[in-house]
C-alpha cells in the first residue's frame, strides 16, 4: 500500500490524467469501461437476489448482503491492483491511469457544455436532446429555463460525487477506497431508487451512498464558494446560501454544491421538476435568484474548471507538506 504522501501525490496525477485524457470514446468503443464492469456485477446480483415473491423485509436483508459482496469484492480488487503495481515508477503510472479512469473532469465538462452548444446549434429541441444525456428528468417538460437549471445542477451535483468524492477516498484510502467508492456510487444509482422494483432492495446502496459522500459533498460546495469570483459571483454570499438552502434538498449531499452554485451564479435552481418515475415538487434553492439562461451554464463551468483546479492545489500542497 502507499504511503500517505504517496497517496496524495496518486491523487494529483490521476486528476492530471484525467483532465488531459478523459475517457477516449476510441478505447471504450472496444473495451467495456471499469464502472461497466461494476455495473455487470450489480445487474447479476439483483437479477438473483431482488425476488418479487420475496417480503419487503427479506428484500433489504438480500439488498444489504448485496452491498457487502459488492463493496468486498471491490476492495479485494483494488488491494490486489495497488499490490501488484506498487513496486516502481512504472506500476505507480498504471495505477495512477487506472485511478483517472474513475475521475470524471473531463467527461463532466464535455457533457455539459454540448448543452449548452447545442443551445446555438439546434436551438431548444438540440438542448433537450444534450441535456437528456446526463439527468433523469423529462426533457419535453423543460423550457429554455429548465434545461439551463438542468444543466447547471448536474454540473453542481456531479462534481461532487464525480470528481470531489473519489478523489477524497482515493487520497484517504488509496485505490481501493476509490473502487469501493465507485460501486457504492454506482449501486446507488441502479438500484438505489424510490420505485416499487428497489424501494426495499435498494435501500442499503442508497443509505451507504448518502453516508460515503457526507464529507465530499460539504467540500465541494466549499470548493464552488471559493472560487465564484470567476463568475462574477460572491465568496460569502455563496457560503450564506449553501448554509441556508442545503438542506431543503431531498438529498443530504446533493444541495451543498447545488445551493453553493446558485449562490455563486446568482441563480434559482432545483424546485418542481418531473422524472420518469414521478413529479417532484421541491423547493427552490436561492429562491431570490434570476432564472437561469443558456449563458448560465457556461458560468457554471467556469466556476466547475476553477474549483478543479483549487481542488489539485490543495491535494498538490498536502503532497509537498507530507
Amino acid at each position: 500500500m502507499l504511503a500517505h504522501g504517496d497517496a496524495l501525490v496518486l491523487v494529483v496525477v490521476a486528476l492530471l490524467l484525467d483532465a488531459l485524457i478523459g475517457d477516449p470514446d476510441w478505447l471504450w468503443r472496444r473495451l467495456p469501461h471499469p464502472v461497466v464492469w461494476i455495473g455487470n456485477g450489480i445487474g447479476w446480483l439483483e437479477r438473483r437476489l431482488n425476488r418479487e415473491s420475496w417480503s419487503g423485509r427479506q428484500r433489504r436483508l438480500a439488498g444489504v448482503v448485496t452491498v457487502i459482496v459488492l463493496v468486498s469484492c471491490a476492495i479485494f480488487a483494488g488491494g490486489l491492483f495497488a499490490d501488484l503495481l506498487n513496486d516502481n515508477w512504472i506500476g505507480f503510472a498504471i495505477e495512477a491511469l487506472i485511478a483517472s479512469l474513475l475521475i470524471a473532469q473531463r467527461s463532466l465538462y464535455q457533457h455539459v457544455a454540448r448543452v449548452h452548444h447545442a443551445f446555438t446549434d439546434g436551438g431548444l429541441a438540440g438542448a433537450r436532446q444534450a441535456v437528456a444525456m446526463i439527468v433523469g428528468r423529462d426533457p419535453e417538460r423543460l423550457d429554455e429555463a429548465g434545461v439551463a437549471r438542468a444543466a447547471i445542477e448536474s454540473t453542481a451535483e456531479n462534481f461532487s460525487d464525480g470528481i470531489v468524492a473519489p478523489v477524497f477516498w482515493l487520497a484517504s484510502l488509496g485505490l481501493p477506497g476509490l473502487i469501493a467508492y465507485k460501486a457504492i456510487n454506482t449501486a446507488d444509482s441502479m438500484i438505489g431508487h424510490r420505485s416499487a422494483r428497489y424501494r426495499d432492495f435498494g435501500w442499503a446502496a442508497a443509505r451507504l451512498d448518502d453516508l460515503v459522500n457526507l464529507i465530499p459533498a460539504r467540500l465541494s460546495g466549499i470548493l464552488v464558494a471559493l472560487v465564484a469570483p470567476v463568475a462574477g459571483g460572491s465568496i460569502i454570499s455563496s457560503l450564506k446560501i449553501m448554509m441556508r438552502d442545503a438542506g431543503k434538498h431531498r438529498s443530504p449531499n446533493a444541495g451543498w454544491p447545488e445551493s453553493a452554485m446558485a449562490g455563486a451564479l446568482g441563480i434559482a435552481i432545483a424546485g418542481p421538476r418531473v422524472y420518469a418515475e414521478g413529479a417532484v415538487n421541491d423547493p427552490y434553492l436561492n429562491a431570490e435568484g434570476r432564472t437561469a439562461g443558456p449563458d448560465d451554464i457556461s458560468r457554471a463551468l467556469r466556476v466547475f474548471i476553477a474549483a478543479c483546479v483549487l481542488q489539485a492545489a490543495i491535494y498538490a500542497a498536502l503532497a509537498l507538506l507530507l
